[in-house]
């Protein structure tokens, strides 16, 4: 994902220092029932379009426009898969930027649009059957969101926090 402008502020006064952010992703599927996901050129990897939630912005908003920008498509949000954090999202990029991720995740359906890369974030865009993403080098969090999504209700992991003494 691009570096919004707030963040490289925020940046510019903590550093490297660990980061906590909201983002948001949609598992968009066409009338065939295949999965739209795009390739990061960074890391050269699969997953769902997805971003950091703007200031101000609501988490739908953010998961609409992200498919978008990095697919070239726009979709309709059908209902929420599930609030996601915890070690599968978070990490320490190349320069030692420290981030952190809560990512409320989205099911959704195409609305139009094909396809495409942006070239910017994303090298490729396009829809897969459920068979193919077996073969491609996805990010660690999607196999956790796929795993996690296919239950009937929305996904949370559990809270463990209790107050001291009970």
């Amino acid at each position: 994902m691009a570096t919004p402008e707030f963040i490289k502020s925020l940046r510019e006064k903590i550093g490297t220092d660990l980061l906590q952010v909201p983002t948001a992703t949609v598992l968009a599927y066409d009338d065939q029932g295949r999965l739209l996901l795009v390739k990061n050129i960074a890391s050269g990897l699969w997953g769902p379009p997805s971003g950091i939630v703007d200031p101000n912005e609501l988490p739908s908003d953010a998961a609409v426009r992200e498919a978008w920008e990095e697919a070239g498509v726009f979709v309709e949000l059908t209902h929420i898969l599930g609030v996601f954090a915890g070690m599968h999202f978070s990490g320490v990029y190349p320069n030692g930027d420290q981030l952190s991720v809560v990512a409320t995740v989205f099911a959704g359906k195409l609305i139009s649009g094909m396809p495409r890369a942006d070239h910017e974030e994303t090298s490729d865009a396009r829809f897969f059957y459920t068979s193919e993403i077996e073969n491609l080098s996805c990010y660690p969090h999607f196999h956790a969101i796929r795993q996690a999504s296919s239950q009937s209700q929305p996904y949370f992991k559990p809270a463990t926090w209790r107050p001291h003494g009970l």
